[in-house]
C-alpha cells in the first residue's frame, strides 16, 4: 500500500485524529455542562455518538503517535478495513447526532421561542457546531481510509 498524507502512521492522520478528539470531547463537555439536556433524545444521542468518536479517536491517535515513533507504517489490508469500517460507522453516526440535534435545537429554541434559558441555549448550540466540525474531520479520514483501501 502507498503512503500518502492522512494514511495511518502519518503527521496528517495524527493531526485529524486529535482534531476529531478535541472536537467531539468539545462537545460532550459543552453539552453536559447543560441542567437539562438529557430532557432531549436527540442530545443524548449526541453524548453517546460524541462518546464513541471520542474513543474510536483517541485510540487510532495512540496508534499513529506509536508508528510515528517507531517509524512504521501500519498498512495491513485487514487493519485498514477495520479503520474503514470504524471510521464510516463513527461518522454515520455522528452526522446523524448532530443533524438531530441541530433539528431539535433550531425547533425549540429559535422556532418555538423556547429559549429562555439563555446561556444553556449557547451550549447546545456550541455543542452542536463541534460535532458538525468532528463530523468534517472523521468524515476526511473515512475518505483517506476507503482510497487507501482502493488503492490497496
Amino acid at each position: 500500500m502507498r503512503v500518502f498524507p492522512g494514511s495511518p502512521g502519518t503527521l496528517t492522520s495524527l493531526f485529524l485524529r486529535i482534531a476529531q478528539f478535541v472536537f467531539a470531547a468539545g462537545s460532550i463537555a459543552s453539552m453536559a455542562t447543560t441542567n437539562s439536556f438529557f430532557n432531549f433524545t436527540a442530545f443524548c444521542y449526541l453524548i453517546a455518538s460524541m462518546g464513541l468518536q471520542a474513543v474510536w479517536s483517541f485510540a487510532l491517535a495512540l496508534l499513529d503517535g506509536i508508528a510515528l515513533v517507531r517509524k512504521v507504517v501500519p498498512h495491513n489490508p485487514l487493519l485498514v478495513s477495520l479503520f474503514v469500517v470504524g471510521d464510516w460507522v463513527t461518522a454515520t453516526l455522528s452526522l446523524a447526532a448532530a443533524s438531530a440535534s441541530a433539528g431539535i435545537a433550531v425547533l425549540y429554541f429559535h422556532d418555538f421561542g423556547n429559549c429562555k434559558l439563555g446561556e444553556e441555549c449557547q451550549k447546545y448550540q456550541l455543542s452542536v457546531a463541534l460535532a458538525f466540525l468532528g463530523w468534517i474531520a472523521i468524515s476526511i479520514s473515512s475518505l483517506i481510509m476507503l482510497w487507501l483501501l482502493a488503492a490497496g
